[in-house]
């Protein structure tokens, strides 16, 4: 990390007016489906998730892909498009009254993004690209970036260097698991300290940490068994959030549903991971 730094990371990161991420802060959510698979599956999602998690008055971001630009196959379903899945993800805001956080991949989209959602997401394929991350640190709204597979936790510091350089100190950082093999992904626990030692919240992806990469015959693959486990994990060495997709039915989802939390499963998990942040380290700062 750069010791001439003049700015450094906001510890409390505000995502629009509606939620806060960030130390001392209760643990926070960001849930949805992978990809907006049609506009009313967006709103019924949104419905439902929204009332989970009001009965548990969490804090939370609303989370869909307008485009999947990073699928294996050519073949594989993508969602509506940037203009029509911004229109959708912004009338989620309004209905609901919850933030959003969608996935951007050149420095165009997070310009036009960043009129409509509260969060910036830049891929862990793509934390390494600078225009991007450029882009999205110019923006004005703050940036949470996944750190990629192939990266070294402490290397995470160097995105922030970036951001920083540009004046955005709202930025978030994502644990989503490191390449272990050709297709596997395994979870280096110390990543988690090591990322929160740059000063900025941390985020655990529990659903892609579980992502066996093409492991499908052209999509990815994976192995939901195992999400409340590494959640919880996560939650215990320490996060500020905890990030993971949500379907209805994943068995029918048209993008990672072998990754997704069930709907109908996701209420007793939250209670899980509330319960268990009360005592984790985060809560002692």
């Amino acid at each position: 990390m750069s010791e001439d730094r003049i700015m450094k990371p906001q510890s409390i990161v505000n995502i629009g007016n509606m939620a806060r991420i960030g130390r001392g802060q209760p643990l926070a959510f960001i849930l949805g489906p992978c990809v907006i698979e049609s506009e009313d599956s967006v709103y019924r999602h949104a419905e439902s998730i929204a009332r989970i998690c009001r009965e548990r008055s969490v804090s939370w971001v609303f989370k869909a892909s307008y485009d999947k630009a990073n699928r294996t196959s050519v073949d594989s379903f993508r969602g509506p498009g940037i203009e029509d899945g911004l229109r959708i993800l912004g009338e989620v805001r309004r209905r609901f009254d919850v933030p959003v956080v969608t996935d951007v991949h050149s420095w165009q989209e997070a310009v036009l993004a960043a009129e409509v959602v509260d969060l910036l997401q830049v891929p862990a394929m793509l934390c390494r690209q600078t225009d991007l991350l450029l882009a999205c640190g110019r923006s004005g709204k703050p940036v949470m970036v996944k750190k990629g597979q192939f990266m070294h936790p402490q290397d995470s510091s160097f995105i922030i260097d970036k951001l920083l350089s540009v004046g955005c100190d709202q930025i978030i950082l994502c644990e989503r698991g490191s390449c272990f093999g050709y297709r596997e992904l395994v979870v280096d626990f110390r990543s988690l300290p090591i990322m929160r030692d740059t000063g900025a919240p941390v985020v655990f992806d529990a659903t892609h940490s579980v992502q066996v990469m093409s492991g499908l015959s052209g999509r990815s693959g994976g192995d939901s068994r195992f999400v409340p486990i590494l959640a919880r994990a996560a939650v215990a060495v320490g996060v500020e959030a905890v990030f993971m997709e949500v379907h209805e039915d994943p068995s029918r989802a048209l993008s990672d549903g072998s990754n997704m939390v069930k709907t109908s499963e996701l209420g007793s998990l939250l209670d899980s991971l509330i319960a268990l942040s009360a005592v984790s380290p985060c809560a002692q700062e």
